[in-house]
């Protein structure tokens, strides 16, 4: 995986803001800095020419000097296991370009956090929230690792949810373990159903019905 430093995440004034924001919950933060970090999986090395242009290709946006940065303390990348728009649009950029040993490009940032006093687990914890969508992004403690990022996992079988012998139980439990967030609602709604239809339903068909369900309600989670 080739990494490539990229330009500020956050125009000035929204760093300033961010930053009072971050400052309400832990008041000894006094400098925050954000960077874009870009991921490449490649299929095989590149050669001088590519990486040049790859450079160029992901050189924008805002730039301020390094020496303004600390050691990044957290990492956001996109939620592992999945692809995220910014990625699928860039990659189709560099292959268009004639990168074709370009497999994937994503984006992530590392958050510089400068604090008067070392930030605790319990600091870091409150401050979290702020900077990562938990939906939809990844936050770590440490950079990302390749396989974290672009591996892939075979497709597993699916699996039946004892409905029919295990009733509103084996749902309850089933939403937690697959992190579906269904409401009692909804719950209910399947037990009636799958129960009246006479056979258990899968973990893709609950997974679908969550999905459908809560893609526009995100105030469910």
């Amino acid at each position: 995986m080739l990494e490539l430093s990229g330009p500020c995440a956050l125009p000035e004034f929204r760093r300033a803001r961010l930053l009072a924001a971050l400052r309400e919950r832990v008041p000894a933060i006094d400098r925050l800095e954000a960077r874009f970090i870009h991921y490449v999986d490649l299929a095989r090395a590149l050669d001088e020419r590519e990486e040049r242009q790859l450079r160029e290709l992901l050189d924008y946006g805002l730039r301020r000097q390094a020496t303004e940065e600390g050691a990044p303390l957290l990492w956001v990348v996109p939620r592992l296991g999945t692809i995220s728009p910014w990625s699928s649009k860039a990659t189709e950029i560099a292959r268009s370009c004639g990168l074709d040993a370009v497999r994937r490009i994503e984006r992530g940032v590392a958050w510089s956090v400068r604090a008067a006093t070392a930030l605790d687990a319990a600091a870091i914890g409150a401050i979290a929230p702020l900077l990562h969508d938990r939906m939809t992004e990844s936050l770590l403690d440490r950079p990302v690792l390749a396989a974290e990022l672009f591996g892939s996992e075979a497709p597993r079988p699916l699996a039946s949810v004892p409905v029919l012998a295990g009733g509103r139980a084996a749902l309850e439990e089933a939403n937690h373990a697959l992190g579906l967030a269904l409401s009692a609602d909804e719950i209910e709604y399947l037990l009636a159903h799958f129960t009246a239809a006479g056979r258990d339903p899968t973990d893709a068909e609950l997974m679908m019905f969550a999905q459908a369900n809560s893609e526009h309600c995100r105030h469910k989670i």
